[in-house]
């Protein structure tokens, strides 16, 4: 396919009249059109006002798609314990996959062609399928919680052994789209010997990575503390929770030293706005972070406490929330924002996808223009980070796949998911 448009090929390379050329599942041609029409004149031609790469959601939890509303107004512990676990306690596991259907139906609707999600204890398989049926690639993981989780609190041993199982079977499983992290939910639902054993079952398996929360509340951080002596990234640093193969979400509240252990084991960390401003946890020290070299990527987190799927107002948000944060209108600007979602997203994912490059998977959006909200453009990339919306996406490819085009899903009946959607949450409140 030839996709033609303004090019954003990433955060520093634009192309005003350009043209993607896809062959197969990878990026053949980048650059002017001129050039592209009369290489690639078979290719089927599709006009876009802005061709860019798939954004990743480097934090996500498709599986609470269920929730979204449920838990408005609450703080973090009381949200989590009070309502998001009993929630996926309660589902089955046709609502697990109807849940993380729409999940990844709203990713792909606005812009996401890579997500790591956090999925939930119980019928993680169901999130694989949906996800290899409608062709998202992504880090997936069922979570590990054997401390402190009524109705999901299963034996450290037992977790281990299905995550071991789900790995032998969909880990660089649907053509390598999707791969498997091991997912400890957090420091204060998880044992030491869950913890550590996290790290044995990661290690033993070939691009198998870790997935956790960390930091993102300062009451979190306290029970830590008590129950370990050290503060939460220095305990994940102690059993092993570290280093380049490491995704941790939020490190809103963390010290010096803290951060040096992330510096000096090449941690990944996603920052989610949207997400602690909702649940007034905090803002993260992103300035800090990327001075240091971290990479940071950026996640909605779950739709009960986002509440939306949307990157490109997570984009935004980050822009503004460190802005305001440090009364500095020059801190995260949008080429910098961009590459958070893109580039830095991949490197946590583990794929090699966030730019438009000869070679690269063919993740590819192709976005509309056409409302007043977009009217004028000065710099594309300054309207993907602060006037886009995910509605503005028209197109989505993963590997040269259309798995997202003008409002339909080629591989699932979108109205038929979204009418079971609203029937189980219906009946998940009752």
């Amino acid at each position: 396919m030839r996709l033609t448009g303004t090019v954003v090929a990433d955060s520093r390379t634009i192309h005003e009249d350009g043209a993607v050329v896809t062959s197969g599942d990878e990026i053949v041609f980048v650059g002017e059109r001129e050039t592209a029409d009369e290489r690639y004149p078979d290719h089927e031609e599709r006009s876009f006002d802005i061709v860019a790469p798939g954004l990743v959601g480097a934090h996500v939890h498709s599986v609470q798609s269920l929730g979204r509303g449920i838990a408005d107004d609450e703080a973090l512990l009381d949200w989590l314990f009070e309502h998001v676990l009993p929630m996926e306690a309660s589902m089955d596991a046709e609502e697990m996959w109807t849940a993380a259907m729409l999940g990844y139906m709203e990713c792909l609707a606005s812009g996401v062609t890579t997500v790591v999600d956090h999925l939930s204890v119980d019928h993680a398989e169901q999130a694989f399928e949906a996800a290899g049926q409608i062709g998202i690639r992504g880090l997936l993981g069922k979570v590990l919680m054997d401390r402190d989780a009524p109705g999901l609190q299963e034996d450290a041993e037992a977790g281990l052994a299905e995550s071991k199982r789900l790995i032998e079977q969909y880990h660089r499983g649907f053509d390598d789209r999707i791969r498997y992290a091991v997912t400890p939910r957090f420091a204060v639902s998880c044992t030491e010997a869950c913890l550590r054993g996290a790290r044995e079952l990661a290690d033993a398996h070939d691009g198998v990575r870790i997935h956790t929360h960390a930091s993102e509340n300062r009451d979190e951080i306290e029970t830590v503390e008590e129950r370990t002596g050290m503060r939460n990234v220095e305990w994940l640093d102690e059993v092993g929770l570290t280093g380049p193969d490491v995704t941790l979400a939020h490190c809103v509240w963390t010290d010096e030293r803290e951060r040096t252990i992330l510096e000096d084991t090449d941690t990944a960390v996603v920052h989610c706005p949207s997400s602690n401003m909702k649940l007034a946890s905090g803002v993260a020290p992103i300035p800090d972070y990327l001075d240091r070299g971290l990479t940071v990527a950026l996640g909605n987190d779950g739709p009960p406490c986002n509440n939306t799927l949307d990157p490109f107002t997570e984009m935004r948000q980050a822009a503004l929330l460190t802005k305001v944060q440090h009364l500095d209108a020059t801190k995260l600007p949008a080429e910098t924002v961009f590459r958070m979602a893109t580039e830095h997203g991949a490197t946590a994912s583990g794929f090699d996808v966030g730019v438009l490059r000869e070679g690269r998977p063919a993740d590819v959006i192709g976005l509309s223009t056409d409302t007043p909200r977009a009217t004028p453009i000065h710099d594309p990339l300054s309207h993907l980070v602060f006037a886009a919306h995910g509605d503005d996406v028209r197109l989505t490819m993963v590997d040269g796949d259309v798995v997202y085009d003008e409002g339909s899903f080629p591989a699932v009946d979108d109205r038929q998911i979204r009418e079971s959607a609203q029937r189980y949450a219906d009946a998940l409140g009752e």
